[in-house]
This record gives C-alpha cells, sequence and structure tokens, in this order.
C-alpha cells in the first residue's frame, strides 16, 4: 500500500477488476472514481510513451532520483492515481493475446480508441464477449459507436464547440469561448462511471455483461440542461451572456470597490433581502422587479441600480453582508486564493501521498463524502510500466522465464531501474 494511503473503511468496490485501455482525460477521469472506491484498475499503456498526458507540461513534479525524463505532468498526475501501470504494446499478436487473457478475468473494461480501433486485435467487445460474457465494456469516443461523425476523432474542445456549449458561453460582445477546464471530458467521464456501475449490478445479478456506449458529443447535448430546454419548450435560441444567468436577476457577477464579487439570488425573497440590506428596500416592493419573471423582463433598469450600491462598497463588505443576511454570494477566486482558503484544509479537498524519496505528491480528492465506504488513496499515479511484472504475475500467473520472453521481444517493459536499464 502507497505511503499516506487512509484505508480505514470498507472500500466498496473491493474485488472489483478494471482493465483500463484508455488514455487522456475522459476515460482515465471515469477509471481513477472507480480506482478511488477500491477497484483494482489497470493502466494498459504503449511502452516507450505511455499516455499522452505524461507529456503535456510544463509544469512537471520533480523526478524521483532513480525515474528518468522531467517527472509526471500535472496534467497527468490529475486523473490517474489508484491504478497501477502495465506497459504493454497490444499491437503486436502476442500483446493482443495478453489482454485478452486479462480481459477474460476482469469485470470491466474502458477504451476510448477510435470506432472499430481494437477490433483488428480482437479486442472488441464481441471477441472479449465470446471470452467473458459478464463484462461490462465502456467504450469512449468522441461522436458515439455509429451516427454520422462515428468515424471521426474528438476531443473535448470539438464537443464544446459543436455541443453549443460554446455559444453560450463568453460576453455577449465576445467570441464563443470554452470553459476553463476540459468540462465535457470530465462530465462524459462521470456519466461513463455511473454507466459502469449500472452495468455492473447488472452483470453481478444476471451474469450478463453488456456493451456501454459513451460519447463526448451525447454528453455535452445533454449538459445543456435548461438551455436545451429553452430552445425545445420556448424555441428560444441561448446566446453569450457574459456572467449573467438567463432566467434569474440578479445573479452574475458585480464590481465592488476594489474588484469583482457575485451575487446569486435565487427567489424573491432573497431579493427583497439584498434590496434592504443595500438601503433600497422599495426595490424589493416595486412591481417591476418583486418578483424573478418581473426581474428578467426589467433586468436593463434594474442591474444598473444594483451596479450603482454595490460599487460604493468593497468586496469584503459586500460578501460580508450578503453572509449576514443569508443571501448566496462570494469573491472570485484565483486557483491559488480558493486552494488557500480554510474551506480546503476543513473539508480535506487536497490529499498528499508520500513518495518513496519522501517528496508530496498532491492529488485533489474525491469530492463527495460517504460515511460507510468513502474514497481511499492508495497509490500515487503510477510510472509508465511500474507494475507490469507485478500484473501478469497475479492475473495470470505468468512466471519469470515467459516474462523475460516478453520483454526480450519488447511486449511488456517494466519501469527503468537506477541505471536507466529496463529490465
Amino acid at each position: 500500500m502507497e505511503a499516506g494511503a487512509t484505508g480505514a473503511k470498507p472500500q466498496v468496490l473491493a474485488g472489483v477488476k478494471v482493465l483500463d485501455l484508455s488514455r487522456v482525460l475522459a476515460g482515465p477521469w471515469c477509471t481513477q472514481i472507480l480506482a478511488d472506491f477500491g477497484a483494482d484498475v489497470i493502466k494498459v499503456e504503449m511502452p516507450g510513451r505511455g499516455d499522452d498526458t505524461r507529456g503535456w507540461g510544463p509544469p512537471f513534479l520533480d523526478p524521483a532520483p532513480d525515474e528518468p525524463g522531467p517527472g509526471e505532468s500535472a496534467y497527468y498526475l490529475s486523473c490517474n492515481r489508484n491504478k497501477r501501470s502495465l506497459a504493454l504494446d497490444l499491437s503486436t499478436p502476442e500483446g493482443a493475446a495478453i489482454v485478452r487473457r486479462l480481459a477474460a478475468e476482469a469485470d470491466i473494461l474502458v477504451e476510448n480508441f477510435k470506432v472499430g480501433g481494437l477490433a483488428r486485435y480482437g479486442l472488441d467487445y464481441q471477441s472479449l464477449r465470446a471470452i467473458n460474457p459478464q463484462l461490462v465494456y465502456c467504450s469512449i469516443t468522441g461522436f458515439g459507436q455509429d451516427g454520422p461523425y462515428a468515424d471521426q476523432a474528438g476531443y473535448d474542445f470539438v464537443a464544446q464547440a459543436m455541443g453549443g456549449l460554446m455559444s453560450i458561453t463568453g460576453e455577449p460582445d465576445g467570441p464563443p469561448t470554452k470553459v476553463g477546464v476540459a468540462i465535457t471530458d470530465i462530465t462524459t467521464g462521470i456519466y461513463a462511471t455511473v454507466s459502469i456501475l449500472m452495468a455492473l449490478r447488472h452483470a453481478e445479478s444476471t451474469g450478463q455483461g453488456q456493451h456501454i456506449d459513451c460519447s463526448l458529443l451525447d454528453t455535452q447535448i445533454s449538459m445543456l440542461a435548461n438551455q436545451a430546454m429553452s430552445w425545445l419548450v420556448g424555441g428560444v435560441v441561448p446566446g453569450r451572456l457574459g456572467n449573467a444567468h438567463p432566467t434569474i436577476v440578479p445573479y452574475r457577477l458585480f464590481d465592488a470597490a476594489d474588484g469583482p464579487v457575485v451575487v446569486a439570488v435565487g427567489n424573491d425573497g432573497q431579493f427583497r433581502s439584498l434590496c434592504a440590506a443595500l438601503g433600497r428596500p422599495d426595490l424589493g416592493t416595486d412591481d417591476r422587479f418583486a418578483r424573478n419573471a418581473a426581474r428578467v423582463a426589467n433586468r436593463d433598469v434594474l442591474e444598473p441600480v444594483l451596479e450603482g450600491l454595490i460599487a460604493t462598497r468593497s468586496a469584503a463588505e459586500v460578501i460580508a453582508m450578503l453572509k449576514e443576511n443569508g443571501i448566496p454570494g462570494g469573491p472570485v477566486n484565483r486557483i491559488d486564493q480558493i486552494f488557500g482558503d480554510p474551506f480546503v484544509a476543513a473539508r480535506g479537498s487536497v490529499h498528499n501521498f508520500v513518495r518513496e524519496d519522501g517528496v508530496a505528491v498532491p492529488t485533489v480528492a474525491y469530492p463527495a463524502r460517504l460515511s460507510e465506504t468513502p474514497a481511499d488513496y492508495r497509490r500515487r499515479a503510477p510510472y509508465l510500466g511500474e507494475h507490469s511484472s507485478e500484473i501478469l504475475e497475479e492475473w495470470l500467473g505468468i512466471g519469470t522465464s515467459e516474462l523475460a520472453g516478453l520483454r526480450g521481444d519488447g511486449v511488456i517493459r517494466d519501469r527503468p531501474g537506477p541505471d536507466g536499464e529496463v529490465p
């Protein structure tokens, strides 16, 4: 068990075996969640290169003394804790045969190859289903297994653009803007996790596995939520409103005397409280503003008045006023500021692994707190090929001589040793 692991509570997915053939973010985000709850996740990577995100930096965490290269990228570390790495060339017949043997032992397989990309190696769902009928097989792609764009590659940025998110993100007079993190990748990973757990429940009760088809564009369309329904129900094409809300007022960024603050009024009672706190209780009873629908219709009249009242106070004064009166709001933090906020320490938002050389390896914790089966932090994100021999011995019973042959043929690689040599 990795230094710094918790392990105090039962792991609800202990004993579940996951074969992870995914790279970059959506798939690894999914499998990291499964790993956080005890699943044994085997991250299969190409020897020499590994997951693309290993090189997506700087910044990089300083490498261990015996680790070649610049170290693990922050991007890679964000979504690969609690896993073991198997460096295996599945494009070779021998490598594909090993993956089939692993799949026969697995409960779950996650992959994000292009549609049909694994069929050439006999690693598609139909082939593996014949070996393991109970296997839950999750495919994550840009555009799904069928449909007009199925043969196209897709990244988060493309899905944000095609899926309408960028058209409603940004200032009204500015260009379409992507979200500052790969939000469609992350949400696809979460949907994949939820779907896998439902399929696993089905498999455990019936003995029947299934194929899960997750796509970035499907996910992004679903994430349009109320904005999608504005079009479907009312024929309204939402546009960019900057930090304002299309159907709630006031719910936006305001400039205090020394910086911006968020004011998020969600109901008429909160609005009356805001008006009273700002010294203008009359606004709360004005027919033009008393109800949310009226405020939305008259936002061009109301918001300049609120802007003037808020601009006379400091951001700290506004935030204190909101808190005192039970009105949602807060500061606009930079990332360094939120990680310096007492909330982070109080809620355990950051966990630090301790590497073998004593270096701390930070990770952002799983956000939900389960009282009986919480997330557990057993392993830092693995080095490429760190567990290759260990996995094949443990899962498949492969002995020393066969492992040496696989290494000699370039089918597998282990983590380089202190002298840079690969066993």
